[in-house]
């Protein structure tokens, strides 16, 4: 909610209301961000990029370390601010805090390793000495989401930090207070004073920032918003990380434990009240074992309390407008046929939304194809794995996904078109902080997490060295009678005669 507040001269600033989804209490009030203080934002953070980009790999880490530390002195703090401006339980925030820690810690200790210079082979250019060398870009903009206003923005902070760029961070317009109190964080603990810059504002800060001098936007939002930042860096050329939308689907084959998956959909649907990029969306059960997982997803979803008291295992929803998305998702449903064994659009209250399972669903509904964000779990009836694969990847979208088997899973998930798969669990590889994290088709490119996330945030630089001259030096215009001859026969010889298939583990190349 954006409030304008202007004193008797008609120049305050305008300023931006924070509140609490679940109660409606006002938590604080920060400021918009114009043109001017984006710029000086981005001025700020330049500035420190050059000693931050010029320090070793080793007193960086020692810098992240601290700012570790600190962020972890005071992560009840933060996991209570999550929990009143985003929403979600305090044990989730204070889970997300932990996860967010983790990746600050990865990306600190593994920068030195990955971004090491080294050396590739030359081929046939053996008298040159090739080497493959990262630097940072200079500033990152972050523009980051509400859903986990620390732990998502932190995949591409700690990451770009450990690669020596230094940031502007925009978090969402509905948890503006959590990226305050990371940016104080940082302030007090990173001895290179404005490395992380944080700006608030609404979309239109947003525009702003993807406009501009910044080196890389990595942007976490919807996919129409996406396609929006990314027509804005366009016109400076300025390459983009997206992580946008998703609609992961969770297929669960005959020989899977259906005690467990029944249990891995319902916390994968629901746990943050649905509101994961990649939160299970779809789920497909293969007919033999389907009205048993039916039954047993039922069952685990009944004991999921939702609520605002301390209790609760789901929160509010912290987008207002997504509660209507859910509404029209669910209404959509059941108009097309769709059965509401749990729960249901009836249930809603306010922000809160409930449980809710579906089955009789089918493809052409909207919670089969369109984003939901919503504690709600559909589950579709398929004949066979191979259908439910097929069903899987019959969206733009391509995130998150799982599989839950024994014989066929890892087969079964390698057919799935998307960025990231968990076998027998779900959204375990969101946990892992050495594996990359990102999507194709509509949810976006580029990885954040692991080693390359690291090189996401590094130019990459190839240099070649003479070590010695060549009798026939190629790379001039000064080249002896017969070359072309000579050319020719060496063409023949190595890849025409089978010379480097014969030889190719004793060459370089």
């Amino acid at each position: 909610m954006v409030t304008t507040t202007r004193g008797t001269n008609g120049k305050s600033p305008e300023v931006m209301e924070s509140l609490n989804p679940a109660t409606g209490e006002i938590l604080g009030t920060v400021p918009v961000a114009g043109g001017d203080d984006v710029a000086s934002a981005v001025a700020r953070a330049r500035e420190a990029s050059r000693t931050w980009g010029a320090m070793s790999v080793g007193d960086r880490r020692d810098q992240l370390v601290a700012f570790r530390r600190a962020l972890a002195g005071r992560a009840e703090e933060m996991a209570e601010l999550i929990h009143r401006e985003n929403g979600k339980p305090r044990l989730d925030a204070l889970l997300e805090v932990m996860s967010a820690l983790a990746h600050l810690h990865h990306a600190a200790l593994r920068a030195d390793k990955v971004l090491r210079p080294h050396k590739v082979s030359s081929g046939l250019m053996a008298n040159f000495r090739s080497t493959i060398s990262y630097h940072p870009f200079g500033v990152i903009a972050v523009i980051g989401p509400w859903n986990y206003p620390l732990f998502t923005p932190m995949g591409s902070i700690a990451y770009a930090l450990a690669a020596g760029n230094a940031i502007v961070f925009k978090p969402s317009e509905l948890t503006p207070l959590v990226g305050q109190l990371l940016g104080e964080i940082a302030r007090a603990s990173i001895a290179i004073p404005d490395v992380l810059v944080v700006v608030t504002g609404d979309g239109r800060t947003g525009a702003v920032l993807a406009r501009a001098e910044v080196d890389k936007i990595a942007f976490t939002g919807s996919t129409a918003t996406g396609k929006k930042v990314m027509a804005a860096a366009a016109e400076r050329l300025t390459p983009v990380l997206m992580e946008l939308g998703g609609k992961d689907p969770l297929i669960v084959a005959e020989d899977a434990d259906v005690d467990k998956a029944a249990e891995a959909a319902v916390w994968g649907a629901m746990t943050n009240a649905g509101q994961a990029c990649i939160s299970v969306e779809r789920c497909y059960v293969v007919e033999p074992i389907y009205d048993r997982f039916v039954e047993k997803a039922v069952g685990e979803a009944r004991q999921v309390r939702w609520g605002a008291d301390d209790e609760a295992s789901i929160g509010a929803i912290t987008m207002p407008r997504q509660v209507d998305i859910i509404r029209e998702h669910l209404e959509d449903a059941v108009a097309r046929g769709a059965k509401v064994l749990l729960g249901g659009a009836d249930q809603i209250r306010g922000n809160f939304v409930p449980p809710t399972v579906l089955t009789g669903v089918t493809p052409e509904m909207r919670i089969m194809k369109e984003e939901t964000f919503g504690p709600i779990l559909p589950i579709a009836k398929v004949a066979s794995a191979e259908q439910a694969v097929e069903q899987a990847n019959a969206t733009r979208y391509g995130l998150g996904s799982a599989v839950f088997g024994k014989a066929r899973a890892r087969e079964l998930a390698d057919k799935i078109r998307a960025g990231m798969t968990s076998i027998n669990s779900a959204l375990a590889y969101a946990g892992v902080p050495a594996l990359p994290f990102g999507g194709v088709g509509d949810s976006g490119f580029g990885r954040i997490h692991g080693d390359e996330g690291l090189r996401e945030f590094s130019r990459v630089k190839a240099t070649t060295e003479e070590r010695f001259p060549l009798p026939v030096a190629l790379l001039s215009f000064k080249l002896p009678r017969g070359t072309y001859d000579r050319i020719k026969s060496t063409i023949h010889q190595l890849y025409g005669g089978g010379m480097v298939d014969k030889l190719r583990d004793k060459l370089p190349f």
